[in-house]
Formats: C-alpha cells, sequence, structure tokens
C-alpha cells in the first residue's frame, strides 16, 4: 500500500494532504478518465462517436457503428502527444516539455456480405481494434526559497500521529544488509532529522521536534529559509482491445455490441530536494519516490443508431464499469547531507559528528486491489448536408457516472480490515466526485475526395468542490483534414488540450499550481478490401 506521506501530491487534481483511502478513490478516477480517443477522423471530430458510423473507432465508440460497413477495413494509427507544463510555486515559474510517441488506434473490420432484399438485416461486421484510451506522459518541475517549512515538518507530523518512543522507532529500523525502515519517519529518525522529546511525569509519552532545533544546538536552525526543488516524470496508459459485431435492420436501425479487455500501466519517479540556506547541522535533505502499478480489466459495451431520414440519425450506447484488478509497487528513499550532529558524550560534553549512513530506503510497499470505474453512456445526432455529399454536423454528450466508482482489496489479514478499506473509499468517492455530462460537437466538409474537419469537446470539472481560483475544466480544440477513394484513407488530426493541476510536494507545504498544455498529432491511413 501508498505510503500516505510520501504520496501527498501524486493527486494531482486534489492539492491538498489526503487519507490513504482518497488516495485509491484518486487511482480509480484516474484510470477512469477519458478525454479523446479513435481515429484521426473521430479526434478531429471533437471525439463524438455516439451517431457516427462506418469508422472503427465505432468498434469502442458505438459498436452499432459497424453496421454502416459495406467493405472490409485494415487501419493504424500512429501518434505523438507533446506535453508542455508550466509550474509555479512560490512565486518562481518552471516549464518543461515532454514528448511521447505511440499507437493509439488499430483496427480490423470484417464486413459480411449483403442479404437478400426479402431479409430485413441487411449487412453485418466484426470489428476488432485496439485503441489507447488515456496517456499518463507527464513532466513537470518547480523550485523556490520556503521560509516557513520543510519536509522535515512532515516527517515530524508522521511520527507524532503514530506514538511510538524512540526504542519503538528503532525497531522500525533494519540495518545491514538491508539499509530499510518500514516507513519515512522513521528513515528521517535513523539520519537525525527528528528527535524524540520524553515526557517526565510520562515515560511512555514521546513526542518529536526536528534535529535542527535540539537544545543541544546552541544557533537554532528550525526557521533558516529552505531552498526547494521538485520533479516529476510519469509514462503509461490505459487501452483496450476490443471485438464488437454489429448489423442494420432496413438500412434504418443498426444495433452493436462489444466485449473489451483493457490494460492500466502507470509508473511515476518523483524526486524532491530541499537545500537549507546557512545549514550548520544538515546541508540538505530530499525524497526520491518510485512508483509502478499494472491491472487488467474487462467491460462491456452496447450501441443503437437509427436513421429518422436520410439526413438526421441519432445514436446512444451504453459502457458497463470497467472490471480491474490492480498490482502496485511504491518505493521509496530518505536522504540527507548531516554535517555537524551534536550528541553528548560520556563527560556531558556536546561533540559533533557526521554519520556515515546518509540514506535509507523505505520497505517497498507491495498492494493489491480491485478497482470499479464509472459506468459510462452517450447519446448524439448527426444531420447530414446535402444528403451527406456536402459533408455533416454531430454532437454528443457522454455521462460519467464518477460517483459508482469503488475499489476493493483482500490484502488485509481480516474480513473487518477489508471491508473496511472498501468502505472508506467508497465514501471518499462519493465526498470528492461528481457524475459529469461532457459535451462535444464536430463537423466534416467535403470537397471531392479532401475531408475537412474540425471539433470542440468540453468536459467539466468532476470535482465537488473548487481548490483555490483554478478552474480546473478541460477545453479540447480539434482539426484535421483527410484523403479517400475507393480503395485507401489517409487522416491527418490535431488536439489542443489545456487544463491546470496542483501539486503539493509534502503535507503542509505550498501547492504547486501547473498550467498543462497536451498538443496530439494523429495520422490514420487505411485500405479497404
Amino acid at each position: 500500500m501508498k505510503n500516505s506521506l510520501c504520496i501527498v501530491g501524486l493527486l494531482l487534481y486534489a492539492g491538498s494532504a489526503l487519507g490513504q483511502n482518497d488516495i485509491y478513490a484518486g487511482d480509480a478516477f484516474r484510470y477512469s478518465e477519458v478525454t479523446q480517443t479513435g481515429t484521426a477522423r473521430m479526434r478531429a471530430l471533437g471525439g463524438n462517436h455516439a451517431s457516427l458510423g462506418g469508422d472503427a473507432s465505432s468498434v469502442f465508440g458505438n459498436p452499432a457503428g459497424l453496421g454502416f460497413y459495406n467493405r472490409s477495413e485494415l487501419s493504424l494509427s500512429p501518434s505523438l502527444n507533446l506535453v508542455n507544463t508550466e509550474a509555479r510555486y512560490l512565486n518562481q515559474t518552471s516549464s518543461n516539455t515532454k514528448g511521447n510517441p505511440n499507437i493509439v488506434q488499430f483496427g480490423l473490420v470484417l464486413a459480411g456480405n449483403r442479404q437478400s432484399e426479402n431479409r430485413r438485416w441487411q449487412r453485418t461486421a466484426l470489428g476488432i481494434t485496439y485503441n489507447r484510451q488515456n496517456s499518463f506522459a507527464n513532466l513537470f518541475s518547480f523550485q523556490g526559497r520556503n521560509s516557513n517549512n520543510s519536509i522535515v515538518d512532515s516527517y515530524v507530523e508522521d511520527a507524532n500521529s503514530r506514538n511510538l518512543t524512540g526504542a519503538q522507532m528503532d525497531q522500525q529500523y533494519f540495518p545491514a544488509p538491508d539499509n530499510q525502515a518500514n516507513f519515512a519517519s522513521a528513515a528521517a529518525y535513523q539520519l537525525y532529522l527528528i528527535d524524540p522529546v520524553t515526557n517526565p511525569a510520562n515515560p511512555n509519552q514521546t513526542t518529536y521536534n526536528r534535529f535542527d532545533e535540539s537544545p543541544l544546538y546552541p544557533n537554532n536552525q528550525r526557521y533558516l529559509p529552505t531552498d526547494q526543488r521538485n520533479t516529476f516524470s510519469s509514462s503509461g496508459a490505459t487501452s483496450q482491445w476490443t471485438i464488437a459485431y454489429a448489423g442494420n435492420l432496413d438500412n434504418k436501425l443498426y444495433v452493436g455490441g462489444s466485449i473489451a479487455l483493457t490494460r492500466i500501466r502507470y509508473d511515476f519517479d518523483n524526486d524532491y530536494r530541499e537545500s537549507l540556506v546557512g545549514g550548520q547541522i544538515y546541508r540538505s535533505v530530499g525524497q526520491t519516490d518510485n512508483f509502478s502499478a499494472t491491472g487488467n480489466g474487462i467491460n462491456l459495451s452496447l450501441g443503437l443508431i437509427y436513421k429518422l431520414d436520410p439526413s438526421f440519425q441519432i445514436g446512444v450506447s451504453a459502457t458497463t464499469p470497467t472490471f480491474y484488478s490492480v498490482k502496485e509497487t511504491f518505493n521509496s528513499s530518505v536522504f540527507t547531507d548531516a554535517v555537524n550532529i551534536p550528541r553528548v558524550d560520556e563527560n556531558g560534553q556536546t561533540v559533533y559528528f557526521t554519520p556515515d549512513n546518509q540514506r535509507i530506503d523505505v520497505v517497498p510497499n507491495n498492494f493489491e486491489y480491485s478497482i470499479t470505474s464509472p459506468f459510462r453512456a452517450s447519446a448524439g445526432a448527426t444531420y447530414f448536408l446535402g444528403a451527406s455529399k456536402i459533408g455533416f454536423i454531430t454532437a454528443s454528450v457522454d455521462y460519467v457516472g464518477y460517483q459508482g466508482m469503488r475499489a476493493s482489496t483482500d490484502m488485509y489479514n481480516n474480513v473487518q480490515d477489508n471491508n473496511e478499506f472498501k468502505s472508506d473509499v467508497k465514501q471518499s468517492v462519493q465526498s470528492t466526485y461528481n457524475n459529469a455530462v461532457n459535451f462535444r460537437v464536430g463537423a466534416e466538409v467535403r470537397a471531392g475526395f479532401l475531408r475537412f474537419r474540425g471539433g470542440v469537446a468540453y468536459l467539466p470539472d468532476p470535482y465537488k468542490q473548487a481548490y483555490r481560483d483554478i478552474d480546473r475544466d478541460k477545453l479540447l480544440v480539434s482539426a484535421g483534414v483527410g484523403v479517400r477513394n475507393d480503395r485507401f484513407f489517409t487522416d491527418l488530426s490535431g488536439t489542443y488540450n489545456t487544463f491546470k493541476t496542483v501539486y503539493s510536494p509534502y503535507s503542509q507545504s505550498p501547492s504547486a499550481q501547473i498550467n498543462n498544455q497536451v498538443t496530439n498529432v494523429t495520422l490514420s491511413a487505411g485500405v479497404f478490401f
């Protein structure tokens, strides 16, 4: 299970110190959020899937759209995500850029032969696709001078919450050959960053302070400013393989269903360091965190598209929650540059020494749990201009039931603890997130074999509570061009996505505000056969 002290900042949308189960509610949200998916054609149209057909994206968008196919197709979509971040922390601004090339879509659609005119079911089609739903690639860094607190204060806070004596804290450390501690504040204790103070009236009552404010040291270093720097880098994605089958009734009603096998991979590295300005006991302190999660899941979808007349059609689709099984590993290390640690010798004199051990690893946390993602539903309409020879306008709304997210585990030693974990995560989800309705609109104009497209998607902030004055809504603007004839097609799209997040490197720390700008360029190419 993740160390809640070290993971404070990793819920990039929350921006405040969170409990353990809030973190797993945040994991469920991270793995469930979908902004834009599909081929370049669908991305250029704003991600509208509900009422359009004849595209490989229909397999996972609205499987009823497969019923429009009258010939088979093979397609592939390479893509480039360019992530630009600007982080503001303690009145300083830092910028970073990260590129992430990948394959976002592969599709094979096998169209069936047209049936006899006497039969109401005209055509069927089978589709198999790979789709990359969400990218976790990110990079940001920030720095600034903090005169109010330090990461050491968070170690003090954690140690005091555990109510352990100094001897009990020693038992949480495992020296050679492991050089590991059970939690970060136990490592901080061994590194002389925090110091126990025993209540003379109650020897079993121990409180912890920062070592640099120890009475053994004549010059209190507690309020020295610190130059802080944090770098965060992540990678991974959610993706799925989907198989769908669809047919059309009287060339008016299109019906389809699908089953999808999903995959989670998420990794991050976080490096936090701070230097004390004028520090005489220790000059710097820091912590590195490494996290890796993998998971597999399954979901089902059902869709309908109905032609009211040749120029106007409507569509609906619904996707069950995805049921994931997730395994994660969290590693952490605390380190310091200690140069002048005070202690009392056998003669009662204060002497100073430099410890040999200046880095201690935290025992890796391995945890397994299950996630239930939100139920999703979409509804949309498409109007064709000039009997589809000129182009079309399409729009859709997506419902995402974030309050239905759940997490459970059987990793604890008794049933009650496992049930409490499930109940606490449910409560955290329902107190943190709203169900969301996303809006999408797009249009295509045709000129011979050329296609010109544009789209907009608006994804409102799903959090119940606003964080300061930060607007966490997401706005995606997209455009594209395509070439299509009887043998092949090529489409190119570009999508610009901007949103804001916050990050706190430790409890009590100021929050960095991060402006995120994500540009996606996707090229789709396919052949008909």
